[in-house]
């Protein structure tokens, strides 16, 4: 082979090896090392809370499905990380649409009803699957889309186009709420005000979707749409005193638990309330009550500092996008996994009521812990983005 034709092909060669290098050097490992620490570390605490219900006769049966959660969640952050950013913002209404149909799969006969939310899917292999949580990921790109559309010398969007987005987001947080899954619908509303403001909407739109929201709420709970035990839930933590056979049942327990790990904890697979399964799906919901009892205060803050430096690195993503529809993505997603965050802390300390809701990168459950990690993969797709751009 002659040097001429070599050459090109050496160069081909050199220019994928340069943009392999390029991809893993511009990646903000801030954020990944935090998340993936999160991830990692959450195994033990997984594994401790459930190998008591010996599921299958295997104690590690939660903790290696955990794992494969895990790695299953990698790929997906990886995958859409290296997405064009065009590609990404062309197939927004297909992850929407398919988003809509994940959804109303769950009332038919392949859907299935978990601690009084019909809000899972079946699907072979004995797995369930949550379509509420990818309804996330697709209300953030649909609405990053159309509220970042706006015309030559237009400061903010256009109220028509505010009204297009709020009208698809509200198609999704409609069937979630039929499915009495209230704590998602609050993680929804709380990205549709986000993005909203984020995207320079007049003042008017974040006022009126607050003031409707708040009176929303009250109709539903005058009319008889909420459940009473979604009610006695949302209330728990006003009066967490009350008799153990209430709904502030778990969130005694949850403080107790907490509580009794003290500085440094009473050590993995030592907590009497993890290990005496006082406090219901603490391998999930409440994973945050089993932290606090066998790693103690150290173990919960060091858990707190990881996910605020994922929600820090977010911000800074959202900060320096240079577009409009960048900014939007990473805003609407550092605005779900932050109120998520607080409102799962929140609920196991007695702060905020309980919701069910999964602690983001460290709760078990594979539908959250692969919308978390896709979650993870936007940011870094924002940030690759405005990396080829300086």
């Amino acid at each position: 082979m002659s040097l001429s034709e070599a050459t090109p092909s050496r160069r081909f060669i050199g220019a994928r090896q340069e943009g392999r290098q390029s991809y893993w050097r511009r990646l903000d490992w801030w954020l990944l090392g935090a998340a993936l620490i999160l991830s990692v570390g959450s195994s033990v605490f997984v594994w401790s809370a459930s190998r008591s219900d010996l599921a299958g006769d295997d104690p590690q049966y939660f903790l290696n499905r955990h794992l494969v959660n895990i790695a299953i969640g990698l790929v997906l952050a990886f995958i859409v990380s290296r997405l064009d950013y065009r590609l990404l913002r062309a197939y927004a209404p297909v992850i929407y649409g398919l988003a809509i149909v994940g959804i109303l799969l769950v009332y038919t006969p392949l859907g299935t009803t978990i601690a009084g939310a019909r809000a899972w899917v079946q699907v072979p292999g004995g797995f369930t699957l949550q379509p509420s949580e990818f309804a996330k990921v697709a209300i953030v790109l649909i609405l990053a889309v159309i509220l970042s559309e706006k015309r030559d010398a237009e400061a903010e969007p256009r109220d028509r186009d505010v009204a297009l987005a709020l009208g698809l987001a509200a198609i999704p947080i409609g069937l979630v709420l039929l499915q009495n899954d209230t704590g998602t619908v609050l993680i929804m509303c709380t990205v549709v005000v986000t993005m909203v403001a984020v995207s320079g909407a007049r003042t008017r739109w974040v006022a009126g979707l607050l003031v409707g929201g708040v009176t929303a709420a009250v109709v539903a709970w005058q009319v008889g749409l909420v459940k009473d035990y979604q009610i006695a839930r949302l209330t728990s933590f006003v009066n967490p005193e009350e008799a153990a056979s209430t709904a502030a049942y778990n969130a005694t327990q949850a403080r107790i638990a907490i509580g009794g790990g003290g500085l440094w904890g009473r050590g993995l697979f030592q907590g009497p309330q993890t290990q005496g399964n006082f406090v219901p799906v603490n391998e999930s919901d409440f994973i945050f009550t089993v932290i606090g009892e066998e790693a103690g205060f150290i173990g919960a803050a060091i858990t707190i500092l990881l996910l605020s430096i994922v929600l820090w690195r977010g911000m800074r993503i959202a900060l320096g996008a240079g577009e409009l529809y960048g900014r939007l993505v990473a805003a609407g997603v550092v605005a779900w996994l932050a109120f998520q965050t607080f409102e799962n802390i929140g609920m196991n300390v007695g702060i905020m009521p309980i919701t069910g809701v999964p602690l983001p990168f460290v709760s078990y459950g594979g539908t959250s812990m692969f919308a978390s990690w896709i979650a993870l993969g936007l940011l870094e797709n924002v940030r690759l983005h405005q990396q080829q751009q300086l």
